[in-house]
């Protein structure tokens, strides 16, 4: 038995989401009268965590409403900047797949948790309830659990431009050369002398300013590869704002 049936858009930047069929505004669709919006929304494959403002015949709605018969669904793309959700401060937990984006969020001194190994994701959204955590992460299925904090998808599979998405998305306060990029420990400045036994002899000869981290203790100097680092903090901060890099 055929339950009611809808029309439903998607804004454009949801459309990688959905069928090819339901890219164009609207299309009809049966549903069984008795699911939640959210639930059609994600049955059609976009993730709760990428749908902005859910708007039935032009008036705002909980995802938690039951369509009914007749009724015309927009779902809009979530605004930028996106809000932090309340509750705790902005901070993010990446899957094992996006190694390379941790290492530069916390390169610009944002707080990115990083799973090395795939620890599965249950345990990932527990982790990201547990500590409240945006979830980051391009797959889709992780992004659909209820147990998660909050997540946002990451739309490209290249690290500039993940990075920028984020920036982008979220506006996160930037304090370059501030967090331990292997561990997401705050740094703080080192004594030549305290880290010496540390330091190769030809990093002790020549350099003079260090910075450690508080946690696990690596040591951080300007070597040959700063020049890299400092043109992507450089490209950040010109766009994004944030603390002048040094």
């Amino acid at each position: 038995m055929n339950g009611p049936e809808i029309h439903i858009s998607f804004a454009p930047g949801l459309h990688l989401f959905v069928p090819p069929e339901r890219r164009a505004a609207p299309t009809p669709l049966i549903t069984d009268g008795t699911s939640s919006l959210g639930h059609v929304v994600e049955s059609l494959g976009v993730p709760l965590t990428e749908a902005g403002r859910l708007l039935v015949d032009g008036r705002q709605v909980d995802v938690s409403h039951i369509p009914a018969a007749g009724e015309t669904v927009e779902v809009e793309s979530v605004v930028r900047p996106q809000p932090a959700p309340p509750g705790a401060p902005l901070r993010f937990l990446l899957d094992v797949h996006l190694g390379t984006l941790a290492r530069r969020l916390r390169l610009l001194g944002v707080d990115a948790a990083y799973e090395s190994e795939d620890i599965g994701d249950p345990a990932l959204a527990a982790l990201s309830a547990r500590e409240r955590r945006v979830m980051l992460s391009r797959d889709r299925g992780l992004l659909r659990r209820r147990e998660l904090w909050a997540g946002a998808y990451v739309y490209s599979d290249r690290p500039d431009d993940q990075l920028r998405d984020v920036l982008e998305r979220f506006a996160p306060p930037l304090a370059p050369w501030t967090r331990c990029t292997a561990c997401n420990g705050e740094l703080s400045e080192a004594d030549k002398d305290a880290v010496r036994e540390r330091l190769e002899q030809g990093t002790e000869k020549t350099y003079d300013v260090f910075a450690q981290c508080v946690e696990c203790g690596r040591v951080y100097w300007r070597g040959a590869h700063h020049s890299r680092l400092e043109a992507i903090v450089s490209d950040a901060v010109r766009e994004f704002g944030g603390a002048t890099a040094r």
